[in-house]
C-alpha cells in the first residue's frame, strides 16, 4: 500500500479518536465524571474498555513473540485471562466492587481500599505504588506500539514513539475516563476485527488446515535452536521440560504471573464502579470472555504457527530470522499479510497500545492528584481535576524516559513483572475487603508491605532475570544473586511472595481483633 493511502487512513482514525476525546471532554462536568464516568457508563462500552485496556501491545507483540520463539504452552494464559481475568473478575470481584464503591462514594482503587480500611495511610500507600511502579508498565506498552511501527514502516523509532505518546496524552488529559472509555470502545472493536480476519488468513496463507499446521509446526520439533533446547525447549506444540529454565519462566512468570496479576490491577478494578447496577455487570462476561479468546488466543496461535511460514521463506525458524523475539510479529505481519493489511494491523497495534496507555495513564494521575496531592488545586475549586491532569503529564513523561533504557525482549517480561507485584502487594487486601469482614486495618496494612518488601527484595537479590541487569547484589555482595542453587533464582516471586502476603493479613488480623467488653 502506498504511503498516501496509509496516511489517509491513519489520518482517519485519528479523527475519529479526536472526535470521541472531545465527547469525553465536554460530557466531563466534574470530577467524578473525569475520574469514573459518573457512574452511569454504558455496560457494553464498560466491557470493551475493559478487554481493550487488559490487551495491550505487549499482549499482542511481546508474548506473540514469546509463541513464536518457545510454542503453544503460553496458550495456557490466554484461559487462565479469560478465566481469572473476566469470568472470576467480573463475577466474584466486579459486582462486590461496584456495590461498596458507590457505598463508600469512592473514585479509585486506593480510595477504595483506604475508606474500606479506614485509614489514609493505605490509601496513599497503594496510590504511591501505582505512581512510583506503573511507569515500568506503561513504558512497556509504548514499546511494543512504537516497536512495531518502526518495523513496519521504515519510521524512526524516536519520532514514533514521540508522535504516539503526544497523541495518546492529548485525549487522556483533557477527556478523562470518559474520553478513555470511548477511545478504547472503538479501539476494541478494531482489535477484534484484525485478529479474527489475520487467523483465518494464515490458514490460507499456509494452504493448511487446523490439524495440518499443528501436525506440521510438531514435525520440526528438531529444528528448535541449540540455545533454547538447552534451557528445556522441546518443540513448538509440547510444554518446555517440567523443571528446566524455561518450564520455570513461562509457568511462574508469564503464566501465573499475568494470570493472577490481572485480579488486582488497578486500572482494571476501577472499572467496575463505572456502571450503575450489577445487572450491568454480567453483560461483560460474554463480551469479555470473546474479546479474549480472539484477541489473545490468535496472535498465540499464529505467532507459534508463523515458524513454518518463516522456514517456507526464509529458510530458517522465527527466533533464527529475528533475534529480538519482539520483532518477530511485526516482521512476520510485514512478509505474510497483505499490504493493506499492514496499515490495518499498525491500527490493532495502535489501538491495544493507546487503550492500554491511556488506562494507565489515567490511573496514575489519578493516583497523584486525587489519592497522594488531593487537594492540589482545589482550594478555589474543590471539583476542579487539575491535580490528576498535572499527575498525568508527570506519568507520561516519566514513562517516555523510560522507553530509552529498555532492552530488547522485555516487552513480555515487563508485563509479567509489574502485574506479579500487584498480584502479591494488592491482591489479598482486595480480596479480603470483598469477602472477609474479620479483616482488619492492620492486617491489610501487614500484608501491602509484606508483599511489596518481598517482591521487590526478590526482583534485587533473588530473582536473576531482574536482579543481574538491576546489578545491586553484584555491587554490595559480589554475586548475581543471593541464592545461586538451581531452581530458585529462577522461580517468580509471585510463588512464594504472594502466600508470605496472604499470611500476613490472616494473622495479623486474627491478632489485633477487637475485643468484645465482658458482661
Amino acid at each position: 500500500m502506498d504511503t498516501l493511502s496509509i496516511g489517509i487512513i491513519v489520518l482517519v482514525y485519528m479523527f475519529i479518536i479526536a472526535w470521541l476525546g472531545y465527547l469525553g471532554y465536554k460530557r466531563t462536568k466534574n470530577a467524578s465524571d473525569y475520574l469514573l464516568g459518573g457512574r452511569q457508563t454504558n455496560p457494553i462500552v464498560m466491557a470493551l474498555s475493559y478487554g481493550a485496556t487488559f490487551i495491550s501491545a505487549s499482549a499482542i507483540v511481546g508474548f506473540g513473540g514469546v509463541a513464536a520463539t518457545f510454542g503453544m504452552g503460553i496458550q495456557w494464559l490466554c484461559m487462565l485471562n479469560m478465566l481469572m481475568g473476566v469470568i472470576v473478575a467480573f463475577i466474584f470481584f466486579g459486582k462486590r466492587t461496584r456495590r461498596l464503591g458507590e457505598t463508600y462514594n469512592a473514585n479509585t482503587f486506593p480510595q477504595f481500599l483506604g475508606l474500606h480500611y479506614h485509614s489514609r495511610g493505605v490509601q496513599v500507600f497503594i496510590a504511591v505504588v501505582i505512581f512510583l511502579g506503573m511507569p515500568l508498565y506503561t513504558a512497556v506498552v509504548m514499546k511494543g506500539g512504537a516497536v512495531f511501527i518502526e518495523q513496519m514502516f521504515n519510521i524512526d523509532y524516536h519520532i514514533a514513539l514521540l508522535i504516539f505518546t503526544l497523541i495518546v496524552a492529548a485525549y487522556v488529559i483533557t477527556g478523562g475516563i470518559k474520553g478513555v472509555l470511548y477511545t478504547d470502545a472503538f479501539q476494541a472493536v478494531i482489535m477484534f476485527l484484525c485478529m479474527l480476519f489475520l487467523l483465518v488468513w494464515f490458514y490460507k496463507t499456509i494452504g493448511m488446515n487446523f490439524t495440518e499446521a499443528n501436525r506440521a509446526l510438531s514435525d520440526i520439533a528438531h529444528l528448535v535452536p541449540d540455545r533454547f533446547r538447552e534451557i528445556g525447549h522441546q518443540g513448538w506444540t509440547r510444554m518446555p521440560i517440567t523443571g528446566s529454565s524455561q518450564w520455570y519462566t513461562l509457568i511462574t512468570s508469564l503464566i501465573l504471573g499475568v494470570g493472577i496479576g490481572c485480579l488486582a490491577q488497578p486500572q482494571l478494578a476501577v472499572r467496575f464502579m463505572m456502571v450503575n447496577s450489577t445487572k450491568q455487570l454480567n453483560r461483560g462476561v460474554l463480551i469479555g470472555c470473546a474479546f479474549i479468546i480472539i484477541t489473545v488466543g490468535a496472535i498465540y496461535h499464529v505467532g507459534a504457527l508463523s515458524n513454518l511460514f518463516f522456514l517456507k521463506s526464509e529458510g530458517v525458524v522465527a527466533s533464527e530470522a529475528v533475534k529480538d523475539m519482539d520483532k518477530i510479529i511485526p516482521l512476520f505481519i510485514n512478509k505474510a499479510m497483505p499490504q493493506w493489511f499492514g496499515a490495518f494491523f499498525m491500527l490493532c497495534i495502535i489501538s491495544a497500545s493507546m487503550s492500554t496507555l491511556s488506562a494507565l495513564f489515567h490511573t496514575m494521575g489519578s493516583a497523584f492528584g486525587s489519592d497522594i496531592f488531593p487537594k492540589l488545586g482545589r482550594r478555589k475549586n474543590p471539583h476542579s481535576t487539575i491535580g490528576v491532569r498535572v499527575g498525568v503529564l508527570i506519568s507520561i513523561i516519566v514513562s517516555y524516559i523510560i522507553c530509552y533504557v529498555l532492552s530488547a525482549g522485555i516487552i513480555a517480561k515487563g508485563t509479567a513483572l509489574f502485574m506479579g507485584v500487584c498480584a502479591v502487594t494488592f491482591l489479598p487486601a482486595y480480596f479480603c475487603s470483598l469477602y472477609w469482614k474479620k479483616t482488619t486495618r492492620q492486617g491489610a496494612v501487614a500484608s501491602l508491605w509484606t508483599g511489596f518488601a518481598v517482591s521487590l527484595f526478590s526482583l534485587l537479590f533473588l530473582h536473576k532475570a531482574e536482579a543481574v541487569p538491576i546489578g545491586l547484589c553484584r555491587m554490595l555482595t559480589g554475586k548475581d544473586v543471593l541464592i545461586d542453587v538451581y531452581p530458585w533464582f529462577l522461580i517468580d516471586p509471585i510463588i512464594f511472595a504472594l502466600p508470605l502476603s496472604v499470611l500476613a493479613i490472616i494473622i495479623v488480623s486474627l491478632l489485633t481483633q477487637p475485643k468484645i467488653p465482658r458482661t
